[in-house]
Order: C-alpha cells, then structure tokens, then sequence
C-alpha cells in the first residue's frame, strides 16, 4: 500500500495499524495525517510507547497520556483514581483521535490497560471510548519489554516462547479489528543488494548467500574507519567508547546546558526521550550526529558531523558535515503539547556525541554508515533494526554478530503474511468506493469530530484572531510614545538576557539594560524557559 492510499483510509476515522518495513514512511505518514486533522480544528492525542519513539512526533508517552504510569495491572481503585483525575479524565474525554507510534513495543497487557482507561472515563463500552485509535509500528523491530520470567523446571526464559504476548495478541487488539495499513514503498535503502538481505530476515530466510555478502562488511577492531558512529546492544558500551575518544582529543571542552520548563514529570520524560543529552560536552574535533530535523538549515535526524569550532559571538558549535557544508548550530526545543497548548520544553544544542549509539537509540535513525557490533545481540529484531538503520550496504562495517543477531521473532513471521494479506484486502476493497463517497466519508469523520471540512474558513478565522499588537497602524500610533513596543528579540539579544539573568540581575535592571517593560522582559524569560511563570 502506498503512503497516499494509507493517508486516505485514515482521513475517514477507521481505526487503523499503520506499518510496514523500516524507511517505508510510517512516521511521514503520520505526520501527514495530523496535519490534516489540525488544518480542520482537531487535535490529536499523538503518543508513543517509549520517550524516545515520543519525541520523534512531538508527543508523550502512552503510559504518561493515559494516566498508568509504570503500572503492570489495573485494580478497580486505580481505575476510579484515574477517572477523578480532572485533567486526566479531561484529557480522554475530549480526544477523537488517539494515535500511538511504536506499538511493537507495548505489551497485550498494557494495551489492554489503557483500553480499560479508556472506557471507563468515557463511559463507554466500544474499544477505547470510541474514539479513532491508530496504531503505528513494526513488530520486527523491537518487541515489548517485559520482566523476564523463568519456567523453575525447565529454567528457559519464557520471552522465547509462547507467553511473549504483543499488543496484537490482546483481546482489545482483535475488539478493535484495525484495518491493516502495510506500506509498500521504501525511502531509506536504494541498495537492492541490501534490502534482499535485510527482506530475507523479515522472512526468515537469510541464508549463506546473504551471510557472504555480510562477510564482504567484516572489519577487524584494529580497522575501525574514524567520525563513523559504532551502534552497541548495551549502553555501558556506548558511554565508554564516547568519553574515552573525547578526552583523547586535544582542546578546551564546551559544556552545553540543556534549559527545561514545565511539571517535572512531563520534563523528565523528555529528557529520557532526548537523544541530546542533559549536558552536552564537545571538543573541537568530535564527531556528532544531529538529534532533531531541520532540512532548512541542512540537516534531520542522523546527520553526522565534526565539530570546527565555536561561533565568536555565542560560542555554539559550528559543524562540518560530510557534504562540507558547514552549521552554526543553536539550539532547539523538543516539547509535548496537549491540544495546541505547550505543556513542557526543554531546549539544547540539538547534537550528541556519535562514536557510539545504542541500537535502542538508534530507532528512527536514517545513517549513511555505521560500525556495528552484533556479537552481543540478546533480544529478537535487534540486529535487524541495527542493520535497517544504515541506507545500503557499502555503509556497513561490521565487526561481529552471533546467532540471534540475524533472527526475528518466530511468532511475528506468521503474523506478519496475515497483516500483508489484510493490507491487499483493504486496498482492493477501497479501491472499489467512488472518490465522492469517499470524500463524503472523510467529511463525515471531521464533523462528528466537531472539527471544519473547510480549512480555509479556519485560516480566516485565526487571522482575525491575530494579536492587535501585530496591525502596523496600532504598532505606529503605540510607539509615539513607546518606541519599543512589540520590538522583536534578536539571538544577541537573547543571549544577553540569559547571561545577565544567571548572574543574578534583578528583572528591574534589565528593564533599564533593553530599554523595555517589566512585562516584555518576564514573558522574555518565561518563553526562554528562564523562570516559571511570566506573570
């Protein structure tokens, strides 16, 4: 199924399982989709089942959205506990449409928790209240992490066999009947080569044929290429290989502070999404991958780098990627919003070290090479999603594998030919529904939603909504007599502001420093995520 076909299905409100190999589009698609929604006045509940999968898009943990937390089971008290809970209950009441990426990764249980959630504060029977659910993911890639338990006879670990349940197994999964969207086209690899290679362990076939290629990529420890980020099943690893290159390099270090503002749950949960780190430390020399998108200045997630230098006026980084071209990189801000509103934000150079990456982290990462080590690969898919991470073969450096490196898990194989049937089955039946049935359908969709079918009038509606402060004939009148008023901040400005303010400058010297209000500078602050509140 194409992305367009799968965009189309989803505009009509059925729920949906949106999937398909790695770099088929699935979060482009998704992006699409809540685009559309919010140029019709509907806010999504966009989630994801881990910190990391969250800030891809922009939202925040299902557990965190959902109210259970770190919960295993739902007893009757914490399920009332949730429903009392004003914003949470507020939270699902008013969602339509509730989608959660990385599916793959939440166990049947948890799924089915936060169904139960989901019912009960809607008071309604349906799967999830009766809101849209689309769920988003690949059961290839990494499965659900759940405490390992042991048979006491046998002494084998019960995640190999039957007992592994994914989110698919669950009764709500099969209550809900999601219409299968299986994505077809690949944006990632143009290797052939290695997308047969990478096909044949989707569909258990990988043979020597496929091994001797991999072969031809074996490289020994002592030949490691430099400035190419080496991915690691275990983090002790990665933060070994990443502190001990920096401080081999020559040169004075550069710390960057990540700045936070919001509930400190909301804020810790960013972070451990975050693939910049709390405190960012860089040489002149390094090698650094880029953490956020951003192809207007050059660069997306994945982007490798050296560091050059640092900027004389700011001192952030400036770095030379491999196409030569060269960044001044400042930083950003990842944050979760709720319903259009910012809830929390942090903000840092969005850059870390790459010598080494954990495989884990390395989901949703597109690299043109990498060194891998798949000698210590303990978990099903993961040394698939390590390999699906780099775009062909010539990009591989693999310095070893075992067993399991090449295997997914057994019961995703027969799954896995149900879904692509379901998906040509989905396809074909509506492919047979006329272009005006299906725009009535989509319509139909958006008003129950309580949403627009006609973007326009809300683009209209949101221009007259715009701040007075912002009409030039109010800005000349105003500023006979204040000349500053509405006056926008520059990156000097604010780089000044946050100096002075963390040397302890009261906000009634900086009034005098800017030439501007008590207010402008406190929403200047607030929005700089320098104090709490603005006001």
């Amino acid at each position: 199924m194409t992305q367009k076909q799968a965009l189309s299905i989803l505009k009509t409100g059925a729920n949906v399982f949106l999937t398909g190999e790695p770099g088929s589009g699935k979060t482009h698609t998704i992006n699409e989709f809540v685009d559309y929604l919010r140029e019709r006045g509907i806010e999504p509940a966009i989630t994801a089942s881990t910190g990391i999968a969250a800030t891809h898009i922009g939202g925040m943990t299902i557990h965190s959205w959902s109210g259970i937390g770190i919960k295993r089971n739902l007893s009757k008290y914490d399920l009332d506990k949730i429903g009392t809970t004003e914003y949470l209950a507020k939270r699902i009441r008013r969602t339509k449409v509730l989608i959660i990426d990385e599916v793959s990764m939440l166990s049947a249980d948890t799924l089915s928790m936060i169904d139960a959630v989901c019912r009960e504060v809607r008071n309604e029977y349906s799967p999830f209240g009766g809101m849209q659910v689309v769920l988003v993911g690949d059961f290839f890639q990494l499965p659900p992490i759940v405490r390992t338990e042991y048979d006491e006879e046998s002494q084998i670990s019960l995640l190999d066999g039957p007992r592994a349940l994914f989110a698919c197994d669950s009764s709500v999964w099969q209550r809900l009947q999601p219409i299968v969207c299986y994505l077809t086209e690949q944006h990632r690899q143009d290797d052939k080569k290695f997308l047969n290679i990478l096909s044949a362990i989707r569909r258990n076939e990988f043979g020597e044929d496929h091994l001797d290629q991999l072969l031809a990529r074996k490289i020994e420890r002592a030949r490691i290429p430099a400035d190419i980020p080496k991915l690691f099943s275990h983090n002790l690893n990665v933060d070994q290989v990443n502190d001990e290159t920096l401080s081999r390099l020559e040169g004075v270090i550069q710390n960057f502070f990540m700045m936070e503002h919001g509930p400190e749950a909301l804020v810790a949960a960013l972070k451990k999404g975050c693939l910049s780190p709390d405190k960012l430390s860089l040489k002149i020399g390094a090698t650094v991958m880029f953490t956020k998108n951003n192809p207007k200045e050059g660069f997306v997630n994945g982007t490798l780098g050296v560091v050059e230098g640092f900027s004389d006026l700011n001192r952030q980084p400036i770095i030379k990627i491999r196409s030569g071209h060269k960044i001044v990189v400042e930083p950003m801000e990842w944050v979760i919003e709720e319903n259009g509103k910012i809830k929390a934000r942090v903000s840092q150079i969005p850059l870390r070290l790459a010598w080494a990456i954990t495989v884990h982290k390395s989901q949703g990462l597109s690299l043109e090479e990498a060194v891998m080590d798949l000698g210590a690969v303990f978990e099903f898919g993961q040394g698939y999603v390590a390999l699906s991470r780099v775009r062909r073969l010539s990009g591989l450096h693999l310095l070893g594998w075992n067993e399991r490196a090449f295997k997914v898990h057994p019961i995703i194989l027969e799954k896995d030919q149900d879904f692509r049937d379901s998906s040509i089955d989905a396809e074909e039946a509506f492919s047979k529904v006329t272009d005006s049935e299906l725009v009535k359908m989509q319509e139909n969709f958006i008003t129950a939603c309580g949403g627009t079918t006609h973007p326009g009038d809300l683009k209209e509606k949101k221009k007259k909504k715009k701040k007075i402060g912002e009409s030039s004939d109010f800005l000349a009148k105003i500023r006979t007599n204040h000349p500053n008023a509405y006056r926008p901040w520059d990156k000097a400005e604010d780089q000044k502001l946050k100096e002075l303010f963390n040397d302890g400058n009261p906000v009634n010297n900086l009034v005098k420093t800017f030439g501007r209000k008590t207010g402008a500078i406190k929403a200047r602050l607030f929005k700089l995520g320098l104090i709490e509140e603005p006001w």
